[in-house]
């Protein structure tokens, strides 16, 4: 039997920056996952994710943006690898939209850097774009693009330097209650430990079926890749910001042309749920006419751009959206992490900073990322 003081199931950007963070505070760590950090299954695969401070009226979203935005930087200079993009980031809201004045007014608060455009200067500023009426934009020239694949696989490959053992494994269902002695792998590996951490994303409800099967919901998300015609540059980063439209119900969001790959499209409105480790991929057409529907709309220049590449991911959310760090109800030494889907990337220097202080005793679990809080209707309020 293996022995450590912290075993963390799951290698995601939450398990991974947890693990880091444990095996830097002198901790002996084990991170298990069974197909990898960064693997396609994963909802920490993929190429981008969007890092930015706004966060409407939700204030501990955007403090910790701001504190991972420093970290994954740091990782980047000591690792000398390219994971953050500085594409600015680019809001587009209506008049009304109150989500956006909350965002406006919390980076006034905080001191992030932004830009408040009108309509007309929108319309100078990127006449790629179509407008619709009565559109404003609030513009974070700080913010962009986290390369999500090769940022997963530095945070495990930093953890490794520094002592995290990896086993390429998955976990299988604990029992008992009280203090979990140890847990044992789907390949009959015994991990003992102190205590242990499942962040395990969209596996959560299938290891705790009981406990979270009706509170965290993975979901089938499609991700396309468009290419624009030939030297036109209009949608390369400079050029092109990443984009989140709150003018529409679905809140798509894009990315500017990155490693080549072209320009990035996705819907954020939830899809029908879905098993990561069995679920189909294959994307779907209605999913391409909404995606090229939605081109046509705002677009123009990418009406009949080729679709280069797609992959369909999962998001997996509680019912709210915010979430869930908090300890088992049946075990004193279990940690549940998750919930992040969709929103959750960008924050798991912060994250895994948390949840290794609440290991420690050095931290309070947040009510809001509490099970407690966690509802069996969706009804998402975190974006």
């Amino acid at each position: 039997m293996m022995t450590y003081d912290v075993a963390v199931f799951g290698s995601g950007v939450f398990g991974a920056w947890t693990a880091l963070w444990l095996r830097r505070a002198g901790a002996s760590v084990v991170l298990l996952d069974l197909y990898g950090a960064g693997n396609s299954r994963s909802s920490s695969g993929g190429e981008s994710r969007i890092i930015r401070m706004g966060y409407g009226p939700d204030e501990i979203y955007t403090l910790w943006s701001i504190r991972s935005l420093g970290h994954w930087k740091e990782l980047a200079a000591q690792t000398g690898r390219h994971l953050f993009e500085r594409t600015g980031v680019l809001w587009i809201a209506l008049d009304s939209d109150e989500y956006a004045g909350h965002t406006k007014r919390l980076l006034e608060k905080h001191r992030v850097e932004f830009e408040t455009l009108p309509a007309s200067e929108l319309a100078a500023r990127y006449p790629q774009i179509t407008f619709v009426p009565h559109s404003w934009g609030l513009f974070e020239p700080g913010s962009g693009a986290l390369m999500a694949r090769r940022a997963v696989q530095a945070v495990a490959a930093e953890g490794a330097r520094l002592g995290v053992k990896q086993i390429t494994e998955a976990a299988a269902r604990p029992h008992g209650t009280g203090v979990l002695r140890e847990a044992v792998t789907t390949h009959g590996t015994r991990i003992s430990a102190g205590a242990f951490v499942f962040a395990c994303g969209p596996w959560l409800p299938k290891l705790f079926p009981q406990l979270l099967g009706r509170h965290i919901y993975p979901t089938r998300q499609e991700v396309m890749f468009f290419g624009a015609n030939p030297g036109d540059r209009r949608f390369a980063p400079g050029q092109f910001p990443v984009c989140l439209d709150l003018t529409d119900p679905r809140k798509p969001y894009c990315f500017p042309e990155l490693d080549g790959r072209g320009y990035k499209i996705a819907i954020d409105a939830h899809g029908p749920l879905f098993d990561p480790d069995s679920g189909d991929r294959t994307l779907t057409p209605q999913g391409v006419a909404d995606a090229r529907a939605y081109l046509a709309c705002r677009y123009p220049g990418l009406r009949d751009a080729p679709l280069l590449e797609a992959r369909v991911c999962q998001y997996e959310n509680t019912s709210s959206g915010n979430f869930l760090i908090d300890r088992h109800p049946d075990f004193n030494n279990v940690w549940l992490v998750g919930g992040g889907s969709g929103h959750g990337f960008k924050h798991g220097p912060a994250l895994g900073e948390h949840v290794a202080a609440l290991i420690a005793g050095h931290a309070a679990v947040e009510e809001r990322f509490s099970l407690a809080t966690k509802a069996e209707v969706r009804a998402r309020e975190v974006f």
